[in-house]
């Protein structure tokens, strides 16, 4: 489970930005990772101090560079941690070869996981 956070900020005449995230991010979120890039000229970013309080600095070698920016975090909260999703799952053996909608596919309806269950009111 995982929370994205993004968009675009211009640094200072001294290359500098500070991003102001949400006020419940470091409550939400942990294993930050990030990713920068420089947009309309060549220039270098760097994350120059990482999440903290809720913010982040970048730093770039020019002034008054477009910087897309994107951090991601895991889900920390209690459901989250209570719920985990797994990412891939194997089929059980009766199942494959079937799809949850095999119209989607062009696939006639017995090709569906579901074909053939009686559904009780």
């Amino acid at each position: 489970m995982m929370n994205i956070y993004n968009i675009n900020i211009v640094t200072a005449a001294n290359g500098n930005a500070e991003v102001n995230l949400p006020d419940y991010f470091d409550a939400l979120n942990s294993d930050c990772r990030y990713q920068l890039t420089v947009i309309g000229t060549f220039a270098q970013a760097i994350i120059a101090e990482k999440v903290h309080e809720n913010k982040f600095k970048i730093k770039t070698n020019l002034p008054n560079i477009e910087v897309s920016w994107q951090v991601t975090g895991i889900r920390k909260d209690k459901f989250a941690k209570a719920h985990r999703i797994m990412p891939e799952v194997n089929k059980e053996q009766k199942n494959i070869d079937k799809y949850l909608h095999p119209s989607e596919y062009g696939l006639p309806t017995n090709k569906g996981i579901d074909y053939g269950i009686k559904v009780s009111k």
